[in-house]
Protein backbone atom coordinates (compact mmCIF):
# COMPACT_ATOMS: atom_id res chain seq x y z
CA UNK A 1 0.00 0.00 0.00
CA UNK A 2 2.92 2.73 0.59
CA UNK A 3 3.34 2.09 -3.31
CA UNK A 4 0.12 3.46 -4.00
CA UNK A 5 1.15 6.58 -1.85
CA UNK A 6 4.05 7.02 -3.64
CA UNK A 7 2.53 6.91 -6.73
CA UNK A 8 -0.39 8.83 -6.08
CA UNK A 9 1.50 11.54 -4.66
CA UNK A 10 3.43 11.76 -7.54
CA UNK A 11 0.40 11.96 -10.14
CA UNK A 12 -1.32 14.38 -7.59
CA UNK A 13 1.71 16.26 -7.67
CA UNK A 14 2.76 16.58 -11.00
CA UNK A 15 -1.29 17.37 -12.25
CA UNK A 16 -1.42 20.28 -9.77
CA UNK A 17 1.90 21.65 -10.19
CA UNK A 18 1.27 21.54 -14.04
CA UNK A 19 -2.11 23.23 -13.36
CA UNK A 20 -0.48 25.66 -11.25
CA UNK A 21 1.81 26.64 -13.19
CA UNK A 22 -0.08 26.94 -16.42
CA UNK A 23 -2.85 29.46 -14.79
CA UNK A 24 0.07 31.31 -13.21
CA UNK A 25 2.17 31.26 -16.50
CA UNK A 26 -1.50 33.00 -18.02
CA UNK A 27 -3.03 34.34 -15.03
CA UNK A 28 -4.98 36.85 -17.11
CA UNK A 29 -6.84 34.31 -18.89
CA UNK A 30 -7.21 32.26 -16.42
CA UNK A 31 -9.06 35.19 -14.20
CA UNK A 32 -10.88 35.73 -17.67
CA UNK A 33 -12.28 32.01 -17.70
CA UNK A 34 -13.28 31.97 -14.37
CA UNK A 35 -17.08 33.86 -14.64
CA UNK A 36 -17.50 31.71 -17.34
CA UNK A 37 -16.93 28.59 -15.31
CA UNK A 38 -18.79 29.79 -12.00
CA UNK A 39 -20.82 33.22 -12.10
CA UNK A 40 -19.62 35.72 -9.70
CA UNK A 41 -19.93 39.05 -8.73
CA UNK A 42 -16.79 41.04 -10.81
CA UNK A 43 -14.82 41.82 -7.48
CA UNK A 44 -14.45 38.44 -6.40
CA UNK A 45 -12.82 37.03 -9.74
CA UNK A 46 -9.21 38.15 -8.68
CA UNK A 47 -9.35 36.82 -5.34
CA UNK A 48 -11.11 33.38 -6.46
CA UNK A 49 -8.48 32.94 -8.98
CA UNK A 50 -5.60 33.85 -6.97
CA UNK A 51 -7.15 31.04 -4.10
CA UNK A 52 -7.33 29.01 -6.77
CA UNK A 53 -4.05 28.89 -8.46
CA UNK A 54 -2.21 28.85 -4.70
CA UNK A 55 -4.56 26.30 -3.43
CA UNK A 56 -2.91 23.91 -6.24
CA UNK A 57 0.43 24.89 -5.83
CA UNK A 58 -0.37 24.17 -2.06
CA UNK A 59 -1.33 20.42 -2.77
CA UNK A 60 1.66 19.31 -4.99
CA UNK A 61 4.01 20.71 -2.33
CA UNK A 62 1.97 19.37 0.30
CA UNK A 63 1.26 16.41 -0.83
CA UNK A 64 4.69 15.18 -1.72
CA UNK A 65 6.18 16.01 2.05
CA UNK A 66 5.70 12.75 4.40
CA UNK A 67 4.52 15.20 7.30
CA UNK A 68 2.25 16.92 5.13
CA UNK A 69 0.99 14.30 2.93
CA UNK A 70 -2.42 13.18 3.86
CA UNK A 71 -3.06 17.05 4.31
CA UNK A 72 -2.20 17.50 0.84
CA UNK A 73 -4.21 14.66 -0.67
CA UNK A 74 -7.19 16.12 1.85
CA UNK A 75 -6.25 19.70 0.18
CA UNK A 76 -5.96 18.24 -3.48
CA UNK A 77 -9.56 16.21 -2.69
CA UNK A 78 -11.59 19.46 -1.80
CA UNK A 79 -10.25 21.24 -4.91
CA UNK A 80 -11.13 18.64 -7.17
CA UNK A 81 -14.53 18.73 -5.34
CA UNK A 82 -15.07 22.21 -6.16
CA UNK A 83 -13.92 22.15 -9.57
CA UNK A 84 -16.40 19.28 -10.39
CA UNK A 85 -19.19 21.43 -8.86
CA UNK A 86 -18.33 24.04 -11.56
CA UNK A 87 -17.64 21.86 -13.91
CA UNK A 88 -20.90 20.39 -13.08
CA UNK A 89 -22.97 23.56 -12.88
CA UNK A 90 -21.35 24.63 -16.18
CA UNK A 91 -22.55 21.75 -17.67
CA UNK A 92 -26.12 22.01 -16.51
CA UNK A 93 -26.49 25.46 -17.64
CA UNK A 94 -26.08 24.53 -21.38
CA UNK A 95 -23.84 27.05 -21.34
CA UNK A 96 -20.14 26.66 -23.05
CA UNK A 97 -17.35 27.29 -20.58
CA UNK A 98 -13.81 26.78 -21.24
CA UNK A 99 -11.44 24.52 -19.37
CA UNK A 100 -8.60 26.34 -18.97
CA UNK A 101 -7.11 23.63 -16.19
CA UNK A 102 -4.05 22.88 -18.04
CA UNK A 103 -3.11 26.41 -19.85
CA UNK A 104 -4.61 28.40 -22.41
CA UNK A 105 -7.11 26.12 -23.94
CA UNK A 106 -10.35 26.47 -25.39
CA UNK A 107 -11.86 23.50 -25.24
CA UNK A 108 -15.41 23.76 -23.73
CA UNK A 109 -15.66 21.39 -20.40
CA UNK A 110 -17.53 17.94 -20.57
CA UNK A 111 -18.07 14.83 -19.34
CA UNK A 112 -14.83 13.85 -19.92
CA UNK A 113 -13.62 16.68 -17.51
CA UNK A 114 -16.06 15.10 -14.60
CA UNK A 115 -14.94 11.85 -15.14
CA UNK A 116 -11.40 12.85 -14.90
CA UNK A 117 -11.84 14.61 -11.67
CA UNK A 118 -13.46 11.79 -10.13
CA UNK A 119 -10.85 8.91 -10.83
CA UNK A 120 -8.28 12.12 -9.38
CA UNK A 121 -10.68 12.20 -6.58
CA UNK A 122 -10.67 8.28 -5.75
CA UNK A 123 -6.75 7.93 -6.12
CA UNK A 124 -6.06 11.41 -4.09
CA UNK A 125 -8.42 9.59 -1.19
CA UNK A 126 -6.61 6.36 -1.41
CA UNK A 127 -3.20 7.99 -1.23
CA UNK A 128 -4.84 9.79 1.80
CA UNK A 129 -5.61 6.47 3.36
CA UNK A 130 -2.33 4.56 2.33
CA UNK A 131 0.14 3.96 4.92
CA UNK A 132 2.53 6.33 4.97
CA UNK A 133 5.73 4.68 5.00
CA UNK A 134 8.25 4.89 2.94
CA UNK A 135 9.14 1.74 0.46
CA UNK A 136 11.63 0.43 -0.67
CA UNK A 137 13.84 2.27 -3.21
CA UNK A 138 13.41 -0.03 -5.99
CA UNK A 139 9.68 0.04 -5.60
CA UNK A 140 9.27 3.82 -4.76
CA UNK A 141 10.93 4.75 -7.70
CA UNK A 142 9.03 2.33 -9.88
CA UNK A 143 5.25 3.90 -7.93
CA UNK A 144 6.77 7.25 -8.78
CA UNK A 145 7.46 6.76 -12.24
CA UNK A 146 3.88 5.27 -12.89
CA UNK A 147 2.56 7.71 -10.85
CA UNK A 148 4.49 10.22 -13.07
CA UNK A 149 3.19 8.59 -16.10
CA UNK A 150 -0.33 8.91 -15.30
CA UNK A 151 -0.23 12.45 -15.07
CA UNK A 152 1.28 13.01 -18.13
CA UNK A 153 -1.65 11.44 -19.50
CA UNK A 154 -4.29 12.98 -17.88
CA UNK A 155 -2.29 16.82 -18.27
CA UNK A 156 -2.08 15.56 -21.99
CA UNK A 157 -6.14 13.82 -22.14
CA UNK A 158 -8.23 16.79 -24.47
CA UNK A 159 -4.92 16.50 -26.70
CA UNK A 160 -4.86 12.91 -26.92
CA UNK A 161 -8.96 13.18 -27.25
CA UNK A 162 -8.49 15.92 -30.47
CA UNK A 163 -6.28 12.98 -31.70
CA UNK A 164 -8.86 10.12 -31.59
CA UNK A 165 -11.60 12.05 -32.40
CA UNK A 166 -10.00 13.30 -35.54
CA UNK A 167 -9.21 9.58 -36.49
CA UNK A 168 -12.49 8.43 -36.26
Amino acid sequence: MEYLRAACATLIAVVFAASSLSKFRDFRGFARSVPALVPMPANAVLPVSVAVVAAEAGAAVLVVVPATGTAGFLLASLLLLAFAAAIGTALRRGRPAPCRCFGAGDTPVGPRHLARNAVLLCLAVAGALAPAHLPPVAGAALAVAAGGAVAVLVIAMDDIAVVFARSS
